[in-house]
């Protein structure tokens, strides 16, 4: 008894459906209507292929191919597919899909620049939103990160947006100058708090340094020396009495991978002679001081009992 082919054969052996599955693979497994008659796939041939489960209905005028596929980015293709050429996704879901947002909260939020709504989407209409804001990521059309970090700003706290645009900045998508555009083309509120962001996550090397002796000061911790050389390099901070070494983080310090391995290397290097390495960064010093006082006042007295027990051992 021969084989039954089933309509997986048929996607394989038909021109058409060779044709969709082509423009599938380039947007998450979808496709819409109107692609599907630019491949001159007459009307009678979409409903066949719904009707026989070779097209799934995700959307009005979008159909998954073949199988249904319920990834988050998936689900975001086809949603930004949905609300037409104009449409990007935004918001929550932009900062998701970019890296730097927490979670896939429902809905999918998209922006367009029409009056088109769609059921489980959240359209957003922004009378602000131009071409430079919008891009390609992942093959889906969603706002730029910058444009991206103006959009949630006034659904995050402060600190959570410290921390989102730290994130994005950590990225290789966002440069400080785009962040920096949008925030003046976009000066209310949002743009306020997005510039506040900024300069928290930007000090120079000297403001940096200024903050931490002042940080120490306020908090009575131990005098540190500042910019001192040890086995060879100069460090940050150096409790020679503890065995310790702060280095200060600003955002900017550890872009390239090189810069992140180099300091990993440093960090082995200094343990090595005996001296451990504590990595302070100037968003810790700016929205939890007090907790990164005590934590530091924790590990000097660590640091400072574990040096006496060795001096005992060796006596």
């Amino acid at each position: 008894m021969g084989k039954k082919a089933g309509h997986t054969d048929n996607f394989r052996h038909d021109p058409l459906d060779r044709l969709i599955a082509g423009v599938a693979a380039r947007q998450h497994g979808h496709v819409t209507r109107r692609q599907l008659l630019e491949l001159r796939a007459s009307r009678h041939a979409i409903a066949h292929r719904v009707a026989n489960g070779r097209l799934i209905r995700v959307h009005a005028g979008v159909y998954a191919v073949g199988h249904l596929t319920t990834t988050p980015v998936a689900r975001a293709a086809a949603a930004v597919l949905a609300c037409g050429p104009d449409a990007a996704l935004s918001h929550h879901w932009a900062a998701a899909l970019w890296g730097f947002g927490k979670g896939w909260p429902a809905p999918i939020e998209v922006t367009v620049g029409s009056h088109r709504a769609r059921p489980g989407i959240l359209i957003h209409r922004s009378a602000t939103l131009q071409r430079t804001d919008v891009t390609s990521h992942l093959g889906i059309r969603v706002s730029t990160p910058a444009r991206t970090l103006l959009d949630v700003a006034p659904s995050l706290t402060d600190r959570a947006l410290i921390r989102a645009v730290a994130d994005a900045l950590h990225s290789r998508y966002l440069q400080p100058g785009e962040l920096a555009e949008v925030i003046r083309r976009n000066p209310g509120r949002s743009g306020e708090r997005l510039a506040a962001c900024l300069d928290a996550n930007g000090p120079t090397r000297s403001e940096l340094e200024d903050a931490f002796v002042a940080f120490v000061a306020r908090h009575r911790l131990p005098a540190p020396r500042v910019n001192a050389r040890f086995a060879g390099r100069e460090v940050d901070a150096l409790f020679p009495e503890h065995g310790l070494i702060v280095e200060l983080d600003g955002w900017d310090f550890h872009r390239s991978r090189v810069a992140f391995e180099n300091d990993r290397e440093r960090d082995a290097q200094m343990l090595a002679n005996g001296i451990a390495t504590v990595r302070v960064t100037w968003e810790r010093l700016h929205a939890e001081p007090e907790r990164e006082a005590d934590r530091l006042r924790a590990i000097l007295a660590a640091r400072a009992q574990l040096l006496r027990s060795s001096q005992t051992r060796v006596a």
